[in-house]
């Protein structure tokens, strides 16, 4: 069974699961019966996006349709070095945002230091 079989095939099994006929999914998709038919039978392309509205028609994540679940993709993203470098990213934006917030404290003790004589010179 190729992949496109194994998604028909849990579309399928996910309908029945939810209690709806060929009819009932074709009128929440917005097309005929027998496109639907077609569709489920692969004799018609399933796209990304007909494969989106079936998901959400049936109350499923995408995922359960296809063969990965989220702790598998998400798995395969750390052996792409994914965390370490983003925990670099966060690493270096914390130093720039520790530096920006002492620049604006300085600039702040500055300012008040300014006030503070104009305020004499207005009283003289």
């Amino acid at each position: 069974m190729d992949p496109v079989e194994k998604i028909l095939e849990r579309i399928k099994e996910a309908r029945k699961e939810y209690g709806y006929s060929h009819e009932n999914m074709a009128h929440e998709l917005g097309i005929s019966q027998a496109a639907y038919t077609n569709l489920e039978k692969n004799e018609s392309k399933l796209t990304v996006e007909r494969l989106l509205a079936i998901a959400s028609i049936l109350k499923k994540p995408p995922y359960h349709f296809l063969d990965g679940t989220p702790q598998n993709i998400y798995n395969q993203q750390n052996t792409d070095n994914v965390i370490g470098h983003q925990e670099n990213i966060y690493k270096e934006n914390k130093e720039m945002l520790e530096k920006l917030v002492l620049s604006y404290e300085s600039r702040i003790e500055e300012l008040k230091d300014e006030i503070l004589f104009l305020r004499e010179r207005l009283k003289k």
